[in-house]
C-alpha cells in the first residue's frame, strides 16, 4: 500500500490477511476521484478485481485452515506484485471471500494495465504449499481478473459494482480470465509473442532502464546504498515492471543477456557513489542455475571499476528452489570475494530455514507483509520481533521493506533492525536522481 496516509486504513484491516477491507478502498477511490475531478487532469485511475475460481472446493478439500493460508498468500502476492510494479501511489484491499481489488493512481497505457493484470493472474496460479494438518498439499488456484482504466467521473460504488458484474458475467465462459468492464475486448494489447519480440530488440534501442531504491540505516536514517531495479520503457505499451520483463524474458529465453545487461548499467550508474554507499543487485533462478554465473559477475565487476565489497546480492527463496547445493556453491565463491548476500523477501514464501544454514548469508530482507500490521497487531509485532532476535542469533543484520509511515520506522529501528526502504522516505529513482539524493 504506497500512500503516506494510513492511519484510517489500519483501523479497517482484513483480520486475515492484513489487507484494507472494502470501506477503506471505497473511501480512498472517492478520494482519489474527487482529486482527479478538482484538478482537471487527464484520466489516470485505474483498477481491477481478481477474483478466485471454486475456491470453496478447496475448503471442502482440505478445510478452511488450508483456504486462509491460500488466501493469506495470495494477498501477499498481490501487494507484492503492486510495490514492485506501479511507480505512483496504489491500494490492495479484500472486497469479501476470495475477492481482492487493486486501485492505482497513476499514468498507465491500458495495453499496460492488461498485461500488469496478465502478470498478477500468473503470480496467484504459482504453486502454493500447504502446512498444518494438511502439509505436503500443493494448491493451485486460477482466477478472473475485471479491469477498469480511466475511472475518474464516476463514484467508487459505480466503479466496484461494474467490476463485480464483469466478474460475475465471465463465470459463463469458462476459458476467459481477463474482462475489460467497458465491454472493450482484451485482445487490444500486444501478443506474447509481440512482446517476446519486442524486449529482443529492447536492449539495442536504449528501452531498458535501471532505477534505484534508495535504503537508509537504523538507527540513524542515513542514505546507506540503493536497490537496482529494471524498467523496460516499452514505446507502444509504455513502462514495464520487472517482474513482468523477466516473465516475457523467460519466455523468449533471454534471461542471461538481460541481466548482463542490467548488471552493466547498474554497476555504471552507481561506480560515482560516494565509497560509504553499497549497491543491491537481484539475482534470478536462471543466473544461480549457471556454472558460469559467478566468473561473468566478477569480470563485470572487475571491468566497471566498482569494489565487490561493495555489492549486495539478493536472493529470493524461489531462485533456491532449482539446486540449492549449486546455489549455496556459487553463492559461497561470491561472498569470498567480498560480496555480500541478502536473502530476499523473507516471509513472503515458504520460509525454509534450511536456507539459513545452508547459505552464506550477510542480511535478511523481510518482506514488506512482514510489517504491514506491526502497528496495530500483537501477534504480527510478536512475529517480527521474533524474526529479528533470530536474525541477530544468527549474526544477520536485518533489512526492512515497504516502510510508509514514521511508526513503522520507529519501531522497527526499537526493535534493531539495521536498514530499511520504502515509500516514506523515496520511491524508485533515476540514476541522476539518485546521485543528488547521495549528494
Amino acid at each position: 500500500m504506497n500512500d503516506p496516509r494510513s492511519g484510517e486504513i489500519e483501523a479497517q484491516r482484513d483480520a486475515l490477511t492484513g489487507l484494507p477491507g472494502i470501506a477503506a478502498m471505497r473511501a480512498r477511490l472517492d478520494e482519489w476521484i474527487g482529486n482527479r475531478k478538482s484538478s482537471g487532469d487527464g484520466p489516470r485511475l485505474h483498477a481491477l478485481l481478481l477474483g478466485l475460481r471454486r475456491f470453496d472446493t478447496v475448503n471442502l478439500a482440505y478445510g478452511t485452515v488450508a483456504g486462509d493460508a491460500a488466501l493469506t498468500t495470495v494477498a501477499s502476492r498481490l501487494s507484492g506484485f503492486a510495490a514492485r510494479e506501479l511507480d505512483g501511489p496504489w491500494l490492495a484491499a479484500r472486497a469479501g471471500g476470495s475477492n481482492f481489488v487493486l486501485i492505482a493512481n497513476e499514468t498507465c497505457s491500458r495495453q499496460r494495465w492488461q498485461l500488469f493484470a496478465g502478470q498478477l493472474a500468473d503470480l496467484v496460479a504459482q504453486p502454493i504449499p500447504v502446512s498444518g494438518p494438511t502439509s505436503g498439499v500443493i494448491l493451485r488456484l486460477s482466477s478472473r481478473v475485471a479491469l477498469l482504466r480511466g475511472v475518474d467521473k464516476e463514484s467508487a460504488e459505480s466503479v466496484l459494482d461494474r467490476l463485480s458484474q464483469t466478474i460475475a458475467n465471465m463465470g459463463r465462459h469458462q476459458g476467459r480470465r481477463l474482462a475489460w468492464a467497458d465491454g472493450e475486448t482484451t485482445r487490444a494489447g500486444r501478443t506474447a509473442a509481440q512482446l517476446e519480440a519486442d524486449l529482443l530488440h529492447a536492449i539495442d534501442a536504449d528501452e531498458i532502464e535501471v532505477v534505484f531504491q534508495p535504503q537508509f540505516a537504523l538507527p540513524e536514517d542515513c542514505l546507506t546504498g540503493g536497490e537496482a531495479l529494471a524498467r523496460w520503457n516499452h514505446r507502444k505499451i509504455g513502462r514495464i515492471g520487472a517482474a513482468a520483463l523477466f516473465a516475457v524474458a523467460e519466455r523468449a529465453d533471454y534471461i542471461a543477456p538481460l541481466s548482463r545487461h542490467i548488471a552493466r548499467l547498474a554497476l555504471e550508474g552507481a561506480k560515482g557513489w560516494p565509497d560509504h554507499l553499497r549497491l543491491s543487485l537481484n539475482v534470478t533462478a536462471f543466473e544461480l542455475a549457471a556454472e558460469s554465473y559467478a566468473d561473468e559477475l566478477l569480470g563485470a565487476l572487475d571491468a566497471s571499476g566498482f569494489a565487490a565489497q561493495r555489492l549486495t546480492l539478493e536472493v529470493t527463496e524461489q531462485a533456491l528452489l532449482a539446486d540449492i547445493q549449486l546455489a549455496a556453491r556459487t553463492l559461497a565463491r561470491l561472498s569470498d570475494a567480498g560480496i555480500r548476500i541478502a536473502l530476499d523477501d523473507f516471509g513472503a514464501g515458504f520460509c525454509n530455514f534450511r536456507y539459513l544454514k545452508l547459505l552464506p548469508l550477510d542480511y535478511l530482507k523481510l518482506d514488506r507483509s512482514m510489517v504491514d500490521g506491526i502497528i496495530s497487531d500483537s501477534r504480527d509485532m510478536a512475529v517480527f520481533r521474533a524474526i529479528v532476535a533470530m536474525a541477530k542469533a544468527l549474526d544477520l543484520e536485518v533489512i526492512v521493506e515497504g516502510i510508509e509511515n514514521e511508526a513503522q520506522r520507529a519501531l522497527i529501528a526499537e526493535e534493531g533492525a539495521n536498514c530499511y526502504q520504502g515509500f516514506l522516505r523515496a520511491k524508485p529513482m533515476s540514476g541522476a536522481e539518485f546521485a543528488v539524493l547521495a549528494g
